[in-house]
């Protein structure tokens, strides 16, 4: 029966986690990889800890209260892992137990040398790594210290360290369970780490070695800097040989000791090429094992490279499938669609189906593959100018891999591809005819869409959308549509570079949009101020809306309607929600909740506005930047007259001007169309999911938001549902929110972040893109969360991204920073809309700058200065 408590590495399977703790099972892995050296040993299992946790009831109590904690309480987190420590270290090993390790030790040489290593359930996973989070001993001499740290292993998923770690993952404590390896000490000449992948980049191609003399733990704890080894297609690319002062070394009755390097040897690589060359075959035979690059600590004893651990490197960000082995160069949809954050699946589905392009998935987010425009030069050039107007960090990154010259092939040209150069002028005149045709077309599709899917249920639904989807894309490509756009983007370029070139000024279309006719977005924006001056004269509405994180969304209105004033207040709120309930925080997502569904949502943004402004603030606000851009006209037009040939350039501005005016505010409109649909279709999804729960199909409704389109019609047809998929969707789609997606992407899994080429800002500026101009200076709020927003007047909204659901917040900010975004995108047109001073593409912006540090905003020039 003890035997179960014990199990030897050669015994174990790779598929035993949940038995020998994720370090185990890799090491189990590990020694069946042919021509892998690794040391001998066994692993003490989990129905040992669990054992060991029965034989201490005060835990359950101790785990309760650590469950209750804030991740964000160190202080309290620190005493009570302190305090479970303590118990699980003070628990006897039972008999039996102790008599399965003893006769183990036996079998590999009871008085050897050994190391004693946490093996948790939730460590070395493909998703997470929980590396270093409990503990490793090294050089335990005799049963008796083996045994001693073999209870400091099982102590030591206790440590605060960890504990944070699995609160802030959302992982239960009970959930995860210690295992321990115990294996033979390797006392090596030199050690260190192997990465199969570049660590940095994400490059799968390149392979990066740290080695140093002694014990790994030298690297591991810092006390030297390493040699670096750089390896690709199996040639040393680069090398970085360190002065390598101290090495951490056995003693020979136990533990270890750091000793200094005689002075001849520290600048001596501590591996040769060929020991480097061939440690790194063996890292991509082990890679190869378990199909993902591989983070993996190494000995070299006499020339004999031994594996002590792998784990899979969880930092990198995953690379989309092409299905051959080509070259492919992938562009961030996220970074122009303003929504960085991980897409449910179905979301992912959704949109897929209804993209004008190809669109591969990889880490929860959606790329465009744009080789083939690159490898084309005169669709390349086309992209390049297109994307460096949006966002020049992407501009950037692809000039970075085009300028390799053999990553890309050049293919000649096929014809016309890619996005109209700039400066081409649309066919289409200017007329605010169009935009009234447009935005009615747009409405009379959207209503014909939610009367005919009423009747639409089972199979018959899917079918339906399959169509609809298809209507869809016609709408989002008509011709008509695109030409308008264009129209309105072009007229801004050619007004920033050309008043540029004859009057030097920068930036000025952003004043003469101002206002500009038919935007959707500045309108929504503007319309929650009439829903404050609504709620403002009602006290008791007023202090009802400050509590109401206490009510459930669907009970929100109802109660709210049986104040005094509560029933303009509802009336006033519903009514907005009827135009734009269905935006919402990175509203691409179809999973994502609307506002209709969540209205508390809006609750603080109406509050900041009922404190923030006074009555009639909207319709003040639109006719001061209406007044504004019509004195920029008049302004530019006078100074024009009086150059050279001034008559022509005026008449010349004036057109575009007037071009500018008609069609800037459509720019928004596609988008409000899009989620206008994608509300409809979410509805429609949600009560096929309400009749699979009724079914007992599935536990609850938005389970479907973890399959694809495809795979919920299958469940729909079947009554059939894999539970083991839902859950293993909703472990990666947790796990998708600690990578950072790229703007640019290689299929060689390389990141190409790209940067400003710019030396026009101050020394220690933040560098940005400007998008707005003007400069503002005041208290920057930090806001992740749009919920979570507190301001007042005169501050600087800082967040990571804007989509247009946040253009209610742009109306009680004086300037805007965001770490994602381009000149033609959502918050950059409301900014202008509003003349907010803005620069967005500041890398790291919310990391760098603090919530209430001053700040001053250079939204002509395109930087941040933070200010003492």
């Amino acid at each position: 029966m003890s035997e179960r408590y014990v199990l030897d590495l050669r015994e174990v399977a790779e598929t035993q986690a949940a038995f020998v703790g994720g370090k185990g099972a890799h090491l189990g892995g590990l020694s069946r990889i042919a021509g892998i050296r690794v040391p001998g040993g066994f692993c003490v299992t989990t129905d040992a800890f669990r054992r060991i946790m029965a034989e201490a009831p005060a835990i359950d109590d101790q785990l309760d209260q650590l469950s209750r904690v804030d991740p964000d309480d160190r202080e309290a987190i620190r005493t009570l892992s302190a305090r479970i420590r303590r118990t699980v270290e003070g628990i006897a090993i039972p008999g039996d137990l102790a008599a399965a390790i003893t006769r183990a030790l036996g079998r590999h040489g009871e008085q050897a040398a050994w190391a004693v290593r946490s093996s948790a359930t939730a460590e070395d996973l493909p998703t997470a790594s929980f590396a270093g989070q409990q503990d490793t001993y090294l050089n335990v001499v005799g049963p008796t210290a083996v045994l001693q740290h073999i209870s400091r292993c099982w102590a030591s998923l206790f440590t605060e360290r960890a504990v944070t770690y699995r609160r802030r993952g959302g992982i239960d404590h009970r959930t995860v369970h210690m295992a321990v390896v115990v294996q033979r000490m390797v006392f090596p000449d030199a050690a260190g780490i192997l990465f199969t992948a570049d660590p940095v980049t994400g490059n799968r191609k390149v392979a990066t070695v740290d080695a140093g003399f002694g014990l790994g733990e030298a690297l591991v704890s810092g006390l030297v800097n390493p040699d670096v080894f750089t390896v690709r297609h199996g040639e040393i690319v680069a090398r970085t040989i360190s002065a390598k002062q101290r090495a951490v070394h056995a003693l020979p009755d136990g533990g270890t000791r750091e000793v200094a390097i005689d002075a001849r040897r520290q600048e001596q690589p501590a591996l040769t090429d060929a020991q480097v060359v061939r440690l790194v075959e063996l890292g991509r035979r082990i890679e190869a094992h378990f199909g993902r690059p591989q983070d993996i600590e190494w000995c070299l004893v006499d020339d004999d490279i031994q594996i002590v651990q792998s784990r899979p490197i969880t930092t990198l960000f995953p690379i989309p499938e092409s299905g051959d082995q080509d070259n492919h160069v992938y562009l961030s949809v996220g970074h122009q669609q303003m929504m960085t954050d991980p897409m449910k699946p179905l979301g992912i589905s959704v949109w897929q189906l209804t993209a004008m392009a190809p669109m591969h998935e990889a880490g929860g987010r959606l790329f465009v593959d744009a080789t083939r425009r690159l490898a084309s030069p005169a669709s390349r050039a086309a992209l390049l100018d297109v994307v460096g107007r949006g966002d020049p960090l992407i501009r950037d990154a692809l000039e970075t891999v085009l300028e390799r010259g053999d990553f890309i092939p050049s293919l000649p040209d096929a014809g016309p591809g890619g996005p109209p150069a700039r400066g081409v002028s649309a066919p289409i005149e200017t007329d605010p005819a169009i935009v009234t045709e447009l935005i009615e077309r747009s409405r009379t599709s959207i209503a014909a869409l939610e009367r005919d899917i009423r009747t639409k249920t089972g199979s018959a639904l899917f079918d339906f959308l399959r169509e609809a989807f298809e209507e869809h894309k016609r709408v989002l490509t008509d011709p008509l549509s695109m030409q308008a756009i264009m129209a309105g983007m072009e007229a801004t370029w050619w007004l920033n570079d050309t008043l540029r070139e004859w009057l030097g000024e920068k930036n000025a279309a952003d004043t003469l949009t101002l206002s500009a006719p038919d935007n959707i977005t500045s309108e929504m924006g503007l319309a929650l101020l009439d829903v404050a001056d609504v709620i403002r004269p009602h006290p008791e509405v007023v202090a009802f809306l400050r509590g109401v994180e206490s009510f459930e969304h669907d009970a929100f209105l109802d109660e709210l309607a049986k104040l005094a004033g509560g029933a303009e207040a509802r009336e006033a709120i519903e009514s907005y929600l009827d135009r734009y309930g269905m935006r919402c925080v990175g509203e691409i997502d179809i999973t994502r909740p609307r506002w209709r569904e969540r209205p508390t949502t809006l609750v603080p943004v109406i509050l900041d506005n009922v404190r923030n402004f006074a009555p009639g603030a909207a319709e003040r606000r639109f006719e001061q930047g209406r007044q504004k851009a019509r004195e920029k006209e008049q302004d530019v037009l006078s100074r024009l007259r009086a150059l050279p040939d001034g008559d022509r350039k005026a008449d010349e501005a004036k057109r575009m001007i007037d071009r500018v005016r008609t069609f800037i505010g459509y720019r928004e409109y596609p988008k409000y169309g899009i989620i206008s649909r994608y509300f409809v279709y979410k509805r429609a999804l949600l009560a096929e999911a309400g009749r699979l729960v009724e079914a007992g199909v599935l536990p609850e409704q938005e389970d479907i938001f973890y399959l694809t389109f495809q795979e919920l019609h299958d469940i729909v047809r079947s009554h059939q549902v894999d539970d083991r998929l839902i859950q293993r969707r909703k472990d990666a789609f947790r796990s998708y929110h600690a990578l950072t997606p790229p703007r640019v992407l290689t299929s060689d899994g390389e990141a190409v972040t790209g940067a400003y080429r710019r030396d026009d800002a101050p020394a220690g500026a933040l560098i940005g893109l400007p998008v707005s101009a003007g400069s503002i200076e005041g208290r920057a709020r930090v806001i992740l969360d749009m919920a979570e927003a507190d301001l007042e007047a005169g501050d600087i909204l800082v967040t990571a991204f804007t989509d247009p659901s946040w253009s209610p917040l742009f109306v009680g900010i004086a300037g805007l920073v965001t770490e994602v975004g381009g000149l033609m995108t959502h918050g950059a047109v409301i900014a202008r809309e509003y003349g907010l001073p803005a620069v967005v593409g500041v890398e790291r912006a919310t990391r760098l700058i603090r919530d209430g540090q001053r700040i001053r905003v250079h939204g002509t020039d395109g930087y941040v200065e933070i200010l003492p």
